[in-house]
């Protein structure tokens, strides 16, 4: 597969909206660091020692099954812009798209499994799928990782586990993790109690792109932070556990928003709207925190479903990269602002104006029917 299929194929597999509780729960990945014994670990490794664990590695990926037709290219071979462009897909980091000479990445057509070469280690190996899927994600990757085991001769020992470069990683190698999106508890100033609840119980909570970086679009990545004495099955069950009681949450304040402060929330809503469907210049920030409160008028029955598929399109196609490619060629910081906007509104136009009161008589429609139930079962 060509750089342009990525670019021109759509959405990723992993982001199509098609999974459980996807209305809360945006993607569910899961990641594996591996290393070849007797070669050093790429932080150390010298230029020829990249290249050699390189050509090893690569063949070995490549004749995956899950890799035909797979996109693979040496790093040195990609330019700044293409990088960036697979960074903000979450296909590789931004530590790996540093990266040149004896790195590569491969990835199979779908983009939801996705190994990158000699990042921190040797093998850095991710499947994402949409929705609440963390035990799907960990299969399609346990079956390629068992694959690569026996095709190569990994860095293991029998009282500590797989060998990473980083001592956090040491034991099963494995981070697994669930993007959140938590617009109704940012609304309610919750959101900080859950994040410290969080890491109370040793789960990390960082932003669009991992640590360190900034929870925009009301997007919070949960993982978690210890690999060493814990089975792979346990980690993904913990961090189920709490990932279902921030989903409630978010729940409750979903309700108690549309209970309490309709009127505000259909402020934020159609402001939020407003300003998208109107504004000709906008920075990237700014478009996805906004887009962030459309997604969640879809979610509670302002806007149709039909325009979450525009929105989660514009999430990945208002960033800095895809519009420079969009663009094709190289735009200043004022012509991406002016270009997102042109994106947006293009894009918004099949989306109507948000309708509260479809919304108050869904609601009262609900609450009459669960009273007649409540009314038929007490008379019986």
């Amino acid at each position: 597969m060509k750089f342009s299929g990525i670019i021109n194929g759509g959405a990723s597999g992993w982001s199509q909206n098609d999974g459980p509780q996807h209305d809360i729960v945006i993607s569910s990945r899961v990641r594996l660091a591996r290393n070849i014994q007797k070669f050093p670990f790429p932080g150390w490794a010298k230029k020829a020692d990249r290249v050699a664990t390189l050509e090893k590695t690569k063949p070995a990926v490549e004749a995956l099954p899950e890799m035909d037709d797979a996109f693979s290219e040496n790093l040195q071979d990609l330019n700044v812009l293409e990088k960036q462009v697979l960074v903000e897909r979450h296909l590789i980091s931004r530590e790996h798209a540093a990266k040149g000479v004896g790195s590569a990445v491969v990835m199979n057509r779908q983009q939801t499994l996705s190994i990158m070469l000699n990042e921190e280690d040797h093998l850095r190996m991710q499947a994402i799928r949409s929705g609440f899927r963390l035990r799907d994600a960990f299969a399609l990757l346990d079956k390629a990782d068992s694959a690569l085991e026996k095709a190569l001769d990994f860095a293991y020992d029998p009282r500590l586990g797989y060998l990473t470069a980083c001592p956090t990683n040491v034991g099963t190698g494995m981070r697994a993790s669930a993007m959140l999106h938590l617009p109704a508890l940012v609304l309610k100033e919750e959101i900080n109690k859950v994040i410290q609840a969080v890491n109370k119980i040793g789960l990390a909570v960082r932003g669009l792109y991992g640590e360190g970086t900034e929870a925009m679009g009301n997007l919070f990545q949960i993982s978690n932070q210890t690999t060493l004495g814990q089975k792979e099955e346990d980690i993904i069950g913990n961090l189920s556990k709490v990932v279902e009681k921030i989903i409630s949450h978010e729940r409750n304040a979903r309700e108690v928003l549309l209970e309490q402060k309709p009127a505000t929330l259909f402020d934020q809503i159609g402001r939020a709207y407003g300003i998208l469907t109107n504004a000709h210049s906008m920075t990237g920030k700014e478009a996805l925190n906004l887009l962030s409160l459309i997604r969640l008028g879809v979610d509670l029955g302002f806007f149709p479903t039909e325009c979450l598929q525009a929105v989660d399109e514009l999430c990945t196609e208002v960033q800095q990269a895809h519009l420079q490619k969009a663009g094709a060629q190289k735009l200043g910081a004022e012509e991406r602002d002016l270009l997102r906007a042109d994106v947006v509104r293009e894009k918004l136009k099949r989306c109507p104006s948000p309708d509260l009161a479809k919304v108050k008589a869904r609601r009262a429609a609900n609450e009459n029917g669960s009273g007649e139930s409540a009314a038929d079962d007490a008379g019986k």
